[in-house]
Order: structure tokens, then C-alpha cells, then sequence
């Protein structure tokens, strides 16, 4: 009826128009999948219908899309612009809804529209004017609170029990020569997706499934190493981009055989489910990263004291009627792509932004969020994996650096921890690590390590052979924070999807005191986007971790293929020295007992702040670990220094100069 009738105010007619458009295409679709219509229709009609969900979002259309706060406000006024961008961009949820055929999740939404879309009709009718703004700000308050226990369980059932999934149902009951079931997803589908599924198909059984069992194999090892009991997991959740499905098939088979039943689910879709930036979860391609980042502060609408706790009452509630389900989910197992273009943001001053106290409750809910989740999922009693793989947007050597990336994923794992024991045996000697970079790398950091009581029997470092996180390259620590002091400074890197120029971060006694890039000619949104997107919002964070990347064969790769700036942090953080804003890489599990192969006991597992967890956990945590590497060719020197002065180079001039690590220079002499 909307599209037969005519809103007074011309531009509110073609948003309310263009909406109903939407809601009805909607419709549409939920009955083309319902009827089996889907299986039967052609590729090029799937691949129309595909760009038809997605079009309006994508760059190209943008500038003059309803998704776009800028736009919005243009033809929609301050305020009102922003909050039916926001009921655009929620309604975009649907096109999960319906693929997933969930009628739930179609109706909520349909019924927020019409509800604002009738206050509108009413107010204009009774005295031709707008609806208040606070009226329809309030409208949608009440839409988040009044769903969010519903949502909330939706999502944790979703994560957590090995229901039948849409995606499980395409992974292990779908023809995958047949590309057409890229579509069945409903997620945004490029020539990236078919050429990545494409080439899978090429590989040989034995070449999937080599790439599969050390996914899983991974998995497992994670584990033993730590001494956590996998027979009492019953659940795994697996995480993966759209055309990596012939080895997910693989990997849900490996970890059946291991007594783990697979969990897929959904990255985020709607405003229940977090921020479109950090996508958890499966997902097809990206279709307008701008547009992700211009609705990551959505929550400004309603975001206030009584929402937080609703929220975190909610989590409780369906964490607790999930207790058995949440015991027995063993942790994420995730594929990671790299390879896409770069993406650095641009600015929307008419975004939504949250306020001081916004912020503040923003943290505030993270940080006791986590604590809930690690009550009933604990940290100590899970694992996880990682693996990286690139995408065909890496360039014409697509195939080549696959395959290379296959190899470096694959190393030999007792040669590494040979050499990297013989590093460990050096930095346990040392009281400090000295970490300076060359030519325009300013970095000039001195690193504090735990004093050893016993050396004979324990270390500082971990010595990391590609099991929960691969591949294989580098010994980590927690260092002290009192007397970590110093300037980190990498001059390009892409951390969380987006890009940093001359990302700078400042340490006193171990935490950041100031910060900056060169993203932005305006320096305070430097600062802010630093602190938004390194910090994780909050005023400082504590350095969590130090490690030395040993895995010059990575590096080598980047430097053949010119592709150094697109690797993924797992990838990077080997290719150099790393460090690590945020907790330390033993957060929530201080307590265990963990050992390298030489039969050390790791002891360097808490820092001042994780210490403060005794006596008042909320100051103990902060809920993110941001890896930064400053990679060889901008390291002049790492050096051990004992406490009497002694100093010993480790790595001079991007090279290993310690005796017993020559190998690792190999590589880099074959790149250079």
C-alpha cells in the first residue's frame, strides 16, 4: 500500500517508497527459496538477483544511496537523516532472514518500519508536520530493548549448538563443482568467491585435504600443548570466507573423527549483532567497507545506562540456559583471506557518533561482556586456530603465492624449534630487550622481562611451533610493564581490515601515554582513529605481549610477490618483531601450566595490570590484543641486555646475527 500512496514531503516519499520497494523484493525472495525455485534457476539469474540485494551499497552507487549517513542527511535533514540511515542499513539484515527462512527476524523488522513509517503518516496528517525526532529516536530504543533477550539467545544458540545451519546444509549437502550454491548463502558474491572455489576445485583430494588436516591438526594440538582435555568438547565453531568450502567440507569430516561436531554460523548482519567492521562468522565478499565503517557507532541512537544492563542481563540469561551447550563448545577454528586492496577509511561527519559517555558505557559493557563469557566459556578449558590463505584480489601470481602460502604454512616445525630455543636461551639471559628500526622507522623501545627465580627450570618465552596459530615463527612473552619504555613506530600496516600510515604509539612503564598516524590531514582525527581502532576506545592499553617473528620464508614471500602490505597480522606478526597492545596472550588463563619442548615451565603469564584480576577483575581486562610488527627491513637491531650491562644482537640490520640462527637468513638473502 506504502507505494501506492504519496508522503507529502517529496524526498520522505522517495525514501519510504524506495524502502517498501526493498521490503517487498524481500518478500519475493523468502517465497523464490521457500518454493525450491533457487535450486533450479540459472547463473545468470542467481547472479542477477545477487547484485540486485547488493547494488545500492556498492562504491560505485554510494554516493546516492539511503546507506550513506552523508546522503541521508542531505535529503533527509540532520537527525532524521541519520536515524533512517540507520533503519535502511538494519533492514539490509533481512536478506539473512531470508535465505535462512527465518521468519523471526523478517517480521521484527517489517514491523519497525511500518511503525516509524506510520508516525510519520500521522503527524503529517494531524498537523502537516514532521514527527519529533526524540519521538522516533524512542521507537527505535524500544526496538533494541524489547528484542534484545529474544536476539541475544537467537545468536549464543546460534554460535554454541550444532543445529542444522544453512551453511552446513550447503557444506556437506551441495555438489561444490556446481558454483551456483555460492548463491544459496545469500552473501554478496564476486569473481573473487568463484575464482577462490574455482581453484580449489583444480587442487587435488590429496592437496585439500594436506591443507584441511593441518587446519584441524592445529586444532587439536592446541590442546595437548596447553594441557586442556579436548574429550570433554563436543562442539567446534568453524569460521571461513565464501569459496573456501571443498576444504571446510574436509575439515568438518577431520574434526567428526575427533569427536567435534561443527558449528557455522552467520557473521553479523544487524545491530544486535555487532559491528559490521569485525565480521565473526562466515561471510561472502565485502560489499563497501566505507559503508561498514560509516554505521560501526549505530548504537548512538539508543546506547544509555539502562540498555547496558539490559544487555548484559540478557547474555546472562541466555548464557544460563546455554550452560550445558557453552561447556562443550571447544573454541573457534578460523580461515582467514588476505590479499584484498587495502581499505583506508574516509571520515563521515554525519555518522553516527557515540559521546563521552557513550564511550564509556561501550567499554564498560566489552569489558563485563567478556568476563560473562569467559564464567560459562572458559578460557582455560578452550582453544582455538587460525590459518590464512590468500584471495585472487592478491594480484595475477594468485595461484603462485597460494601454493607459497601453502608451503610456509606447512614448515618443518622441529627446525624452528630448534633455532627459536636458542634465541629463548638468550633473551631468558636478559633483563631487558633493546628494539631499534632504521632508515625512516623510528622505533626505539626498551622491553622489561620477568626475572627468572629458577633458569634452570623455567622461561620467559614461549616457543610458538604452529599449533593454535599458523604458521610457524616466533617466541612471545608477556614483559614487565614498570620499565617498558619507549616509541613503536611501523610506517604502513593493516590491522582489523584497515590501513594505518606511520602508526606511532608512546609507552611509559609499559602503557600507551600518547599516540598518532598519518591517515588524516587533520591531526586530532589521527588520534581519534587510533584510539578507536588500535586502543579499542579506551584512553591507554598496556603493551600484552613481545614477541620475535622467526619465519623469514613469509617474508621472502612478501618481498617476491610485493604483496607485504596485504599479508594478515598471523602472517605478519612473523615477519619481525611484534608487539601487542591490549592483554596479554595468556588473558583469563594466568593460572595454568603450560611448557616448552625442553620441559621449561613458562612463568612470564601476567603483567601489573592482568595482575589486578585478584582483587577486581573489570581493571584486569581490556577484551582485545592488537599485534603491531615492525618488519626486518626497518629493524636495525634487537638485542638482549642482561642486567650488568652485557649486551648480545639477536638480529642486526634485518639479519640474524646469533649464532645458531644463520638458517634463518637463507630466505632473506634470496630476496634480497
Amino acid at each position: 500500500q506504502i507505494k501506492k500512496e504519496s508522503f507529502p514531503e517529496k524526498e520522505y516519499d522517495v525514501y519510504f517508497k524506495q524502502m517498501a520497494d526493498f521490503l517487498l523484493y524481500m518478500n519475493e525472495t523468502w517465497n523464490f527459496i521457500e518454493s525450491g525455485e533457487i535450486c533450479l534457476a540459472s547463473v545468470k539469474e542467481l547472479e542477477e538477483r545477487n547484485r540486485r540485494l547488493y547494488r545500492d551499497i556498492l562504491p560505485e552507487n554510494y554516493g546516492e544511496s539511503y546507506g550513506n549517513p552523508a546522503y541521508a542527511v542531505r535529503k533527509l535533514g540532520e537527525g532524521y537523516g541519520q536515524l533512517l540511515s540507520f533503519l535502511y542499513t538494519e533492514l539490509r539484515g533481512m536478506i539473512a532472514a531470508a535465505y535462512e527462512q527465518d521468519r523471526f527476524e523478517m517480521t521484527v523488522r517489517m514491523e519497525l518500519f511500518l511503525e516509524l513509517y506510520a508516525v510519520f503518516l500521522c503527524e503529517w496528517e494531524d498537523g502537516g508536520t514532521l514527527p519529533e525526532y526524540e519521538k522516533l529516536r524512542q521507537i527505535v530504543y524500544w526496538y533494541v530493548s524489547d528484542y534484545s533477550e529474544t536476539e541475544t539467545l537467537k545468536l549464543l544458540r546460534s554460535q554454541l549448538c550444532p543445529e542444522d545451519s544453512l551453511a552446513i546444509r550447503i557444506v556437506k549437502g551441495c555438489d561444490l563443482t556446481d558454483l551456483r550454491y555460492l548463491y544459496y548463502y545469500g552473501e554478496y558474491v564476486t569473481e573473487e568467491e568463484i575464482r577462490t572455489a574455482r581453484h580449489f576445485n583444480r587442487l587435488p583430494e590429496e592437496r585439500v585435504r594436506l591443507i584441511a588436516d593441518t587446519f584441524t591438526e592445529g586444532y587439536r594440538t592446541g590442546f595437548s600443548v596447553c594441557n586442556k582435555d579436548i574429550g570433554k568438547k563436543k562442539t567446534v565453531n568453524i569460521r571461513y570466507c565464501l569459496g573456501f568450502e571443498r576444504m571446510i567440507a574436509q575439515a568438518v569430516t577431520n574434526f567428526e573423527r575427533t569427536g567435534l561436531q561443527s558449528i557455522i554460523y552467520r557473521a553479523g548482519t544487524n545491530i544486535f549483532q555487532g559491528s559490521l567492521i569485525n565480521r565473526s562468522g562466515y561471510y561472502g565478499a565485502v560489499p563497501n567497507r566505507q559503508w561498514d565503517y560509516d554505521h560501526k557507532d549505530d548504537q548512538a541512537l539508543f546506547l544509555d545506562s539502562p540498555y547496558k544492563s539490559r544487555k548484559l542481563e540478557a547474555m546472562r540469561n541466555a548464557l544460563e540456559s546455554l550452560k550445558k551447550e557453552a561447556g562443550e563448545f571447544g573454541g573457534p577454528a578460523l580461515v582467514e583471506v588476505f590479499g584484498e586492496k587495502p581499505f583506508s577509511p574516509v571520515h563521515t561527519k554525519e555518522a553516527l557518533q557515540l559521546s563521552e559517555r557513550q564511550k564509556k558505557l561501550s567499554l564498560e559493557y566489552r569489558s563485563a561482556s567478556g568476563a560473562l563469557q569467559n564464567e560459562y566459556i572458559k578460557a582455560k578449558e578452550r582453544s582455538f586456530t587460525i590459518i590464512a590463505f590468500p584471495v585472487p584480489a592478491i594480484g595475477e601470481a594468485y595461484e603462485e603465492i597460494f601454493d607459497e602460502t601453502v608451503r610456509v604454512n606447512t614448515l618443518d616445525n622441529k627446525k624452528y624449534r630448534r633455532i627459536q630455543q636458542i634465541i629463548i636461551d638468550t633473551l631468558d639471559q636478559a633483563a631487558f630487550v633493546r628494539v631499534l628500526g632504521m632508515g625512516k622507522n623510528r622505533t626505539d623501545l626498551r622491553v622489561r622481562l620477568h626475572e627468572l627465580e629458577n633458569p634452570d627450570r623455567e622461561t620467559n618465552f614461549e616457543n610458538c611451533v604452529a599449533d593454535v596459530n599458523i604458521p610457524v615463527g616466533e617466541v612471545f612473552t608477556s614483559p614487565r610493564l614498570l620499565g617498558t619504555d619507549g616509541v613503536l613506530h611501523v610506517s604502513r600496516v593493516h590491522l582489523g581490515g584497515l590501513e594505518y600510515k606511520d602508526l606511532r604509539l608512546v609507552f611509559r612503564d609499559g602503557m600507551v601515554t600518547d599516540y598518532g598516524c598519518s591517515n588524516f590531514a587533520e591531526e586530532e582525527e589521527n588520534r581519534r582513529y587510533v584510539k578507536e581502532n588500535v586502543l579499542n576506545g579506551h584512553p591507554s592499553l598496556p603493551m600484552g605481549e613481545f614477541a620475535v617473528g622467526t619465519n623469514t620464508t613469509a617474508y621472502r614471500m612478501a618481498e617476491k610477490y610485493g604483496i607485504g602490505d596485504r599479508l594478515p597480522i598471523l602472517i605478519a606478526e612473523k615477519t619481525g618483531p611484534h608487539f601487542a597492545v591490549g592483554d596479554t596472550c595468556y588473558s583469563h588463563e594466568e593460572e595454568l601450566s603450560s611448557y616448552n619442548p625442553d620441559g621449561k615451565a613458562i612463568v612470564a603469564r601476567e603483567n601489573e595490570v592482568s595482575a589486578l584480576r585478584k582483587a577486581d577483575e573489570s581493571r584486569a581486562y581490556f577484551n582485545c590484543h592488537t599485534d603491531i610488527t615492525v618488519p626486518y627491513d626497518e629493524l636495525g637491531e634487537l638485542s638482549a641486555v642482561t642486567a650488568d650491562g652485557r649486551v648480545t644482537v639477536i638480529i642486526e640490520n634485518g639479519r640474524f646475527v646469533l649464532p645458531g640462527c644463520e638458517e634463518l637468513n637463507l630466505p632473506l638473502a634470496v630476496s634480497s
